[in-house]
């Protein structure tokens, strides 16, 4: 049997759709992230919330496992990822992070909006629900 070049090229352009969306499709947990790999972290996903933390921290302790349930159920429209500030002072430096937990909202790669300290699940909800909301410009 003979292949059809018309078939042929529809099948690779669907192929490289398709791996196209697999390399941007947000992840279903925070991830975490170090100086390294942050900067493509926040360029490569279009709305990122992002948890500054330490091990130390009390009230980060209390804001984590929020985090990890706004992640589990934004997944797939919202990346979340978290940096240890001990671990990656470079990037907590770059944000002026001063104070955790802080949680940082990023849209197309730009740091857009974001909280200080430990709140409840329902501020990081309307935060996030808040930036779903908001239309891209440029997209």
């Amino acid at each position: 049997m003979v292949e059809d070049p018309e078939l042929t090229r529809i099948r690779e352009l669907k192929r490289r759709e398709l791996e196209a969306r697999l390399d941007t499709e947000p992840p279903a947990g925070p991830v975490p992230l170090s100086d390294a790999d942050f900067a493509d972290f926040v360029a490569r996903h279009p709305l990122v919330l992002i948890d500054f933390w330490a091990a130390w921290c009390g009230p980060c302790r209390i804001v984590g496992p929020l985090v990890e349930e706004i992640a589990r159920e934004y997944a797939g429209r919202v990346s979340v990822g978290k940096v240890d500030t001990d671990r990656c002072p470079v990037t907590a430096g770059r944000f002026g992070i001063t104070a955790i937990p802080t949680l940082a909202v990023f849209r197309d790669g730009t740091l857009v909006d974001g909280v200080i300290g430990a709140v409840p699940k329902a501020r990081l909800t309307l935060l996030v629900e808040h930036w779903l909301a908001v239309p891209r410009t440029g997209a």
